[in-house]
């Protein structure tokens, strides 16, 4: 039951049948049908002798519909000539009780070189066996048998195969992963699973391993457990014997003995840097700078490649190769400079999963250098990129590691911590002096260093101007806010592998009012961070979290506030040094002379925190972003409204702002977000004018919906209720479903006198029904609250209330419409108390309140009620208006009329919306 020996055809698929130890699957009785499983045969059976693996797999698929008969009539086999053998066994078409041999008449797959990894940078040598398979039928089976013999002569004699397995919830009709060794060639094995039950059994002198596929449904891992938590299920053989073994077994390959030939290329770079001044230090550095930068990456798997790495002077000569090439001839320099370095293989992604597999060089998918300065351990990669003497002591996050010596090793861990620059630094200088609700003006620098510069320094050659500049924009429209640019602009620096970029533009005010005074974040980083393990589930109690690679930003603002900063004040911890949740955090915030200086950083460390720590640690993080500091405005704000439009215009940053504008729309006068950004300025310092006229020719470059709902009501607010209408009409012809559109051309047929109109077009709404009739039925209940039978209005809310009792908006509606049409003033009452009361302090339903108090004459009530409105929403004008007749009908004449023209200043349109009321001062 041995082996039987391949003719080693190298690269000629062979057709013979399966030997003699192979125990043929049996087709399952499986019901056609919707729940039938696509595959109904996963066979895999491994035998290992005298240093070579023979793989067999038995695949028996459904063409269950038209996308699987043309998945399946296309079948592709790929395997590496070098190592081995494919032998093709099977291929034919199972159509009821039917065979047909799919190999009849001298059929046979053709060998095909695809090379399908190279877009990533990866030659792997794979030769792939394609076969059209001719006359496949829904409904048909399709069943190929085949086999892969290899044996590679890196691993000295050695076997190893990891297999990934299927568990449910997907389904199989036969699944089966059968292991047979002879007794002089037993290997390890290993069932990297839960629940899984194979006992090996031993008849004569051979070892027979088995268990059924699928496996049952793994257990569920929260996202952020480390790999050895969330890997797939694996059953691995090895024949190596312990990690020490597989470092001697690699140690011959990385043996640099004469290796730089005198008189070459690679000895005259290595006479350089012997002649550098400066420490051992600086040479390995430049040395490692040599590496990354004068060698790009690709991977070369053939010939023996996957585990043999490429001779140094052909990688110099060729400018190319793959971590094992570069590690060899880094390596190779740093002996030569009589630095003391060692090759480590190392797991990309699963290196904390390592310790549990079973010792194999396939446990690992990387190799660097690890080099001994003064004492202390050095993780040199030569597959990184842009990587400088300051950021030499930098970790990876490669978890567990095994050197490889010439006498064996063991695992080895990296510790990692924070790198020693960051990665993006930003600097931002920003101009708010003129007042808090205006655009901010900044000037940004970003620095971008290592890996990321030199990606994006390799993509620069691919990109035009335009693309260029888009690039930068979106860097800072993610770490700013979306803006409008004056200016961007790109400079690169080889030497310290760095890319900056800068920025001259304007974004949306950060300013928010609250409790009176204007207030202001000056954390950016700090809180942007997120950590919240969920550990919920009993079985995830003593799962760890892994965290983030070690990764630096760093943040630097400098700002000049409103007002020269006078009375103004920093709120929260300015002073912060701490580790938490797997982050280095650091910040400064200072305020002298009405600039705020803000210097913050974070650095991801890539520690894995315990499961005991996550509460501590989660609650940590919620204290520090709670006590981030902000700046807070002086007791008395000013509002822009208590400025004339030219006055405003004089500031210099509101000049700064026009500028920008102006650049912006110039640079690109086919995007209408500088027209409609510099019209929204506008017209918030009061140039209605101006302000309109930018959306006209926003909406011009680039009609919307929403740019003609802006329009509408900023032409209403200048009583232009005409303009208003059509342009209501016009966005909903570019959408007849926007509720919006609706609304708007509703509001404004009322407005002028068509409230028959109006409704009609909100009964035709409320006819479809569906998920916005409610909306629709209390607009309509509004519109005759407003323009018509306010009675009515009355009967459609209350109907409403039958059906959905306690709802707040509805009860503040009825509060609202007697209070307006001067009605029922008693039951309002009750109404204006239930929305107060279930809306916990609304302040529509406090303003709404009100207009009560004021239709039965207790002005000094709706005064009270006005100042709490006025005080949390300062920008209302309904609030304001009424605020100065209230305070009019009191005697106070000189404070009604000032406050009734802010409320014109906000709204130009509010005297005539109360007047419909008869409300006038």
């Amino acid at each position: 039951m041995g082996i039987a020996a391949p003719a080693w055809a190298g690269e000629t698929p062979l057709y013979q049948p399966a030997p003699a130890w192979i125990t043929p699957a049996v087709m399952p009785k499986i019901a056609v049908g919707a729940d039938a499983p696509t595959t109904l045969i996963l066979d895999n059976q491994y035998r290992i002798e005298k240093g070579q693996l023979w793989s067999y797999a038995d695949i028996a698929t459904r063409a269950g519909s038209a996308e699987e008969l043309t998945r399946l009539s296309s079948l592709t086999l790929p395997w590496a000539p070098d190592k081995g053998d494919l032998i093709i066994h099977q291929l034919s078409i199972l159509r009821g009780d039917e065979v047909i041999d799919a190999l009849a008449g001298d059929r046979k797959f053709t060998v095909l070189r695809r090379e399908e990894r190279l877009e990533a940078l990866q030659i792997s040598g794979i030769l792939t066996a394609t076969m059209a398979v001719e006359g496949v039928r829904v409904g048909d089976i399709v069943r190929l048998r085949y086999s892969v013999v290899s044996k590679d002569d890196a691993l000295a004699g050695h076997v190893q195969n990891v297999t990934g397995l299927p568990a449910a919830p997907f389904r199989l009709g036969y699944g089966r992963v059968r292991a047979l060794w002879a007794d002089g060639s037993a290997p390890h094995w290993k069932l990297l699973a839960k629940d899984v039950e194979a006992e090996p059994v031993k008849k004569g002198g051979v070892t027979e391993l088995t268990f059924a596929l699928p496996l049952s449904k793994q257990p569920e891992m929260p996202a952020d457990a480390p790999s050895r938590f969330t890997h797939p299920p694996l059953f691995e053989m090895s024949s190596f014997g312990s990690w020490a073994d597989v470092s001697k077994t690699m140690a011959p390959l990385y043996a640099t003995g004469g290796l730089i030939a005198d008189g070459s290329p690679l000895a005259v770079e290595l006479t350089r840097l012997k002649g550098m001044a400066g420490s051992a230090m600086d040479k390995a550095a430049a040395a490692l700078q040599l590496v990354q930068d004068n060698v790009r990456y690709l991977m070369v798997g053939m010939n023996g490649g996957n585990y043999v790495p490429q001779k140094p002077a052909d990688t110099w000569a060729l400018r190319y190769g793959d971590c094992k090439a570069k590690t060899l001839l880094l390596l190779a320099m740093l002996r030569g400079l009589d630095i003391e370095a060692e090759p480590v293989l190392a797991s990309s992604a699963m290196g904390d999963f390592v310790p549990e597999r079973l010792p194999s060089v396939a446990a690992f998918d990387h190799v660097l250098v690890r080099a001994v300065i003064d004492g202390k351990s050095y993780w040199l990669d030569g597959t990184g990129l842009g990587t400088r003497l300051e950021d030499i002591g930098d970790t990876p996050q490669f978890g567990w590691v095994l050197p490889v010596r010439g006498t064996g090793a063991d695992l080895m861990a990296i510790a990692t911590h924070a790198n020693a620059r960051p990665a993006i630094d930003i600097e931002v200088n920003a101009d708010e002096s003129g007042h808090e609700r205006l655009p901010s003006v900044f000037d940004a620098k970003a620095v971008l260093r290592g890996q990321i510069a030199t990606m994006i320094n390799a993509g620069l050659g691919q990109m035009d101007a335009k693309r260029r500049d888009e690039l930068i924009r979106g860097f800072f429209n993610e770490q700013i806010g979306t803006a409008q640019y004056a200016d961007v602009g790109i400079a690169t620096d080889p030497a310290s592998a760095t890319v900056s970029f800068t920025a001259r533009g304007v974004t949306t005010s950060p300013w928010e009012l609250t409790d009176r005074r204007y207030r202001r974040s000056t954390s950016k980083l700090i809180d942007a961070i997120s950590f919240a393990p969920d550990r919920a589930r009993p079985a995830w109690l003593d799962i760890p979290a892994a965290t983030s690679a070690p990764i630096g930003v760093r943040y630097h603002l400098r700002l000049r506030l409103p007002h020269g900063g006078k009375d103004y004040r920093i709120e929260g911890e300015q002073d912060l040094s701490r580790s938490v949740a797997g982050y280095d955090l650091r910040r400064t915030v200072r305020l002298d002379g009405g600039v705020l200086e803000v210097d913050e950083r974070t650095d991801a460390t890539g520690v894995e925190i315990a499961a005991d720590r996550l509460p501590d640690e989660r609650d940590a993080l919620a204290t520090v972003q709670a006590g981030s500091p902000r700046v807070i405005g002086t007791e008395k704000p000013t509002y822009l409204w208590d400025y004339d439009a030219a006055t405003i215009a004089s500031w210099p940053q509101s000049k700064a702002v026009e500028a920008i504008f102006a650049k912006a729309i110039a640079a690109d006068a086919e995007n209408s977000d500088g027209y409609s950004s510099r019209g929204n300025f506008r017209w918030g310092i009061g140039d209605y004018k101006n302000g309109l006229a930018d959306l006209d020719k926003a909406i011009a470059i680039e009609p919307s919906v929403a740019l003609y709902l802006q329009r509408a009501y900023r032409r209403f607010q200048t009583g232009d209720v005409a303009g208003a209408l059509a342009d209501g009409r016009l966005a909903r012809q570019l959408d007849p479903a926007s509720g919006g559109a609706v609304a708007t051309v509703a509001s404004y047929l009322a407005e002028s006198g068509k409230l028959d109109d109006a409704l009609a077009i909100v009964d035709a709404k409320i006819a479809i029904g569906g998920e916005q009739r409610d909306g629709y039925r209390n607009y309509k209940a509004n519109l005759l609250g407003t323009y018509g039978d306010a009675t009515k209005a009355l009967e459609i809310i209350n109907a409403q209330l039958a059906e959905k009792p306690g709802t707040t908006s509805l009860y503040n509606d009825l509060c609202w419409i007697k209070g307006t049409r001067n009605i029922d003033l008693e039951s309002a009452k009750q109404d204006c108390t239930q929305a107060v009361e279930l809306s916990s302090g609304s302040m529509a339903a406090i303003d709404s309140r009100a207009m009560l108090w004021f239709r039965m004459g207790r002005f000094e009530d709706a005064l009270s009620d006005l100042d709490v409105v006025v005080a949390q929403e300062p920008e209302k004008a309904p609030s304001r208006f009424m605020r100065g007749i209230v305070l009019k009908r009191l005697g106070r004449n000189s404070d009604g009329d000032a406050e009734l023209v802010i409320a014109r200043r906000i709204d130009p349109h509010i005297p005539a919306t109360y007047a419909r009321f008869g409300i006038t001062p």
